[in-house]
């Protein structure tokens, strides 16, 4: 069955919009039919009814794939491992349970979908346990609806998800991090310095030395406080003062867009957007 699908492929079809438009052109079996052609396929293995049942799901494939395009992948690679979930879950099909195949296939295009994501998404796995796999992708969504997380928000998402709390903060921080080079020169990353090449895998941490690590964290937290308190001197008054009663609260209590709307007499809407310019300005200023 597999080779079957190289006639669908996108480098047979030529691009992915060439592609869709193809996956759309097939018609939708009607449930006789999609019954008869599964039955063949399963008791007389005719591979012309497991290419008709392929070539009549494709569209839906590309609706699920479609689903994961925030996580930066291509999605014609998405579609791809759908397609192979279609394929897996075709051949594993039993008609007389009388439901669509469809119905059936989410499962087994998605398990394809999100395997791909896992190993692309970072060069270091996220999730390697089906717990944390489970965790990643309910955690983005969460991510989306909440964006940075404060402690009560923490517990809010771990009791929804039936995890802990350590968990939700482990997969945060794990998915927060970016890819680096580790053997690349100094002078590559920065181009100020170039004399320095120092490389980048000196500043993995070694683990069986554990010297100064107290100190080393009270410079970090300082350093941390200052770059903080600089970036914020960037902001005007009012987007400072967003910024601490969102953020930066020392009692962790997120302070409701709609109760600094109305100290300042504007939309909440309005308080989103300076909210947001605010974060860009921040992010610039202390990576400068």
């Amino acid at each position: 069955m597999k080779n079957k699908i190289h006639a669908i492929s996108f480098l047979n079809i030529g691009s992915l919009d060439s592609y869709i438009r193809m996956a759309n052109s097939f018609s939708i079996l009607s449930f006789e039919k999609e019954k008869s052609l599964a039955k063949k396929l399963l008791f007389y293995r005719e591979i012309e009814s497991a290419k008709l049942l392929i070539l009549s799901n494709l569209r839906f494939v590309i609706h699920i794939a479609r689903n994961y395009s925030g996580y930066g992948l291509p999605q014609a690679d998405l579609i791809q491992e759908g397609n192979i979930g279609l394929m897996k879950a075709i051949r594993r099909f039993n008609p007389d349970i009388n439901v669509r195949l469809i119905s059936f296939a989410v499962h087994w295009i998605k398990s394809e979908i999100h395997e791909y994501v896992l190993k692309n998404w970072r060069i270091v796995k996220v999730a390697t346990t089906k717990a944390q796999r489970k965790l990643f992708f309910n955690l983005r969504k969460s991510k989306k609806r909440l964006g940075w997380f404060n402690r009560q928000e923490i517990e809010i998402v771990a009791s929804e998800l039936g995890v802990s709390r350590q968990d939700v903060r482990e997969m945060e921080a794990r998915m927060s991090a970016q890819d680096i080079t580790l053997d690349i020169e100094a002078k590559d990353s920065f181009p100020d310095h170039s004399t320095c090449n120092i490389r980048s895998s000196f500043y993995l941490e070694d683990k069986k030395s554990n010297f100064a690590i107290n100190i080393e964290r009270d410079n970090w937290a300082s350093h941390a406080t200052a770059k903080l308190s600089n970036a914020l001197l960037v902001l005007d008054e009012r987007s400072q003062q967003i910024i601490k009663r969102r953020w930066l609260a020392h009692n962790n209590v997120k302070i409701t867009l709609q109760s600094i709307a109305r100290d300042y007499g504007i939309s909440a809407e309005r308080v989103r957007q300076l909210e947001k310019n605010a974060m860009k300005k921040l992010k610039i200023a202390i990576e400068t």
